[in-house]
């Protein structure tokens, strides 16, 4: 019952992914934080405006406290009719101001039956370029990606952190493949100190590595490798991209280095996982450098290390590679492999292996646990975009 229960959770999941697959949502594989930017808000707003705001008040015959504040507007971001020729509007929320003006704030507005719902203010520094970012990101809106992309970069070491996250965003939100011609023209050396800056947030290492795969060569090559060699650096986020980055560089020496980790089950887990994800990257955008057999062959040791063997299982499942058949069955009966979703992984694999040995360790599954081949199955189903 429990495990039927799980499957259930595990069949929606893969509803969930299919669904989000099936629509515009690519995202760059080394970011770790995608989210709404600014201008997917600028687009979905009635009003955006930038400036101070001055005279709060709370409102004591609002129940919810609710009360008005003054903007005195500095800047149109995105105008609407109901505003016409103000320079300054009572907005219908209390919003306490800075008495300095150290602050300004870009709020972003609905209007309903002719008034203005503010519903999101973001507070800046005075000296904020955020007037001139977005307007510049508007007015190249709908250029191609790539050049699109350009632009946000000039703003990733941004003095607003407001900008410089935002810029992150539209590149966590884009496709490697959007900025992998692109990048070949970046500042190599810039991004490398961008690297080496120990301000610089641990997320953004492997966008930033991966950008200097490209644009990057022998000096920055070795950047990597120093990354890749400082165990504080190693145990963070984005060492796929850093570890992508160095095989763009060093595509020989490199892919050496990924391998050496994942056929190692002494290296921590996330380190040995970085290396998978970076041999999935190889096998998905960059078998120019990888050629798909070495990609097998690297993560073949995965098989034998129990922590992460239904990963590997999984990535060979996809992957068509039938010809591990034989050494994925016989994890069954090892001891160190027997956990459920090392089964599981097993099972998915031989349901779909067109070979006559997975066949009959499906039908002997089937005798044990019918109840479970079904499932699996239905997951399958789901995952293929069938329907019974």
């Amino acid at each position: 019952m429990r495990f039927k229960f799980w499957c259930m959770i595990l069949a929606l999941a893969v509803v969930f992914t299919l669904f989000v697959a099936s629509g515009p949502c690519s995202a760059c594989p080394f970011c770790s934080m995608q989210g709404q930017t600014l201008l997917g808000d600028i687009n979905q707003a009635s009003m955006v405006l930038f400036g101070t705001l001055a005279n709060a008040k709370l409102d004591a015959k609002d129940d919810l406290g609710q009360g008005s504040t003054d903007l005195q507007i500095e800047a149109v971001i995105k105008k609407n009719d109901i505003l016409g020729d103000k320079k300054l509007i009572t907005l219908p929320r209390y919003l306490p101001s800075d008495k300095d003006n150290k602050v300004k704030y870009l709020i972003i507005c609905d209007v309903f039956k002719g008034k203005i719902d503010p519903y999101r203010g973001v507070p800046l520094p005075a000296d904020s370029d955020m007037v001139k970012y977005l307007t510049g990101a508007l007015a190249i809106k709908d250029r191609p990606i790539g050049a699109r992309l350009r632009y946000y970069f000039d703003y990733l070491d941004d003095k607003d952190p407001e900008i410089s996250t935002d810029a992150y965003k539209e590149f966590a939100n884009a496709d490697y493949k959007d900025y992998r011609y692109m990048a070949k023209q970046l500042p190599a050396e810039k991004i490398a100190k961008w690297l080496q800056d120990p301000n610089t947030p641990a997320f953004r290492y492997g966008l930033y590595a991966s950008m200097l795969g490209h644009c990057g060569g022998e000096q920055q090559g070795a950047v990597l490798r120093s990354m890749l060699d400082d165990p504080q650096k190693r145990a963070g986020t984005g060492v796929d991209g850093i570890l992508a980055g160095y095989v763009m560089l060093k595509p020989k020496e490199g892919w050496g280095y990924v391998r050496g980790i994942l056929k190692d089950p002494a290296k921590e887990f996330m380190l040995r996982y970085a290396a998978l994800r970076a041999a999935r990257f190889f096998w998905d955008m960059r078998v120019d450098l990888v050629p798909k057999q070495e990609i097998v062959a690297g993560i073949l040791p995965l098989l034998d290390q129990a922590d992460i063997a239904d990963l590997a299982i999984e990535d060979l499942r996809k992957w068509g590679r039938w010809e591990t058949c034989e050494k994925i069955l016989t994890l069954h009966n090892m001891k160190s492999h027997d956990v459920p979703i090392i089964h599981r992984a097993i099972l998915r694999y031989a349901l779909s292996c067109p070979d006559a040995k997975a066949a009959t360790f499906v039908k002997d599954s089937r005798k044990r646990d019918p109840e479970l081949i079904k499932d699996l199955e239905e997951v399958l189903k789901l995952e293929n975009g069938k329907t019974s």
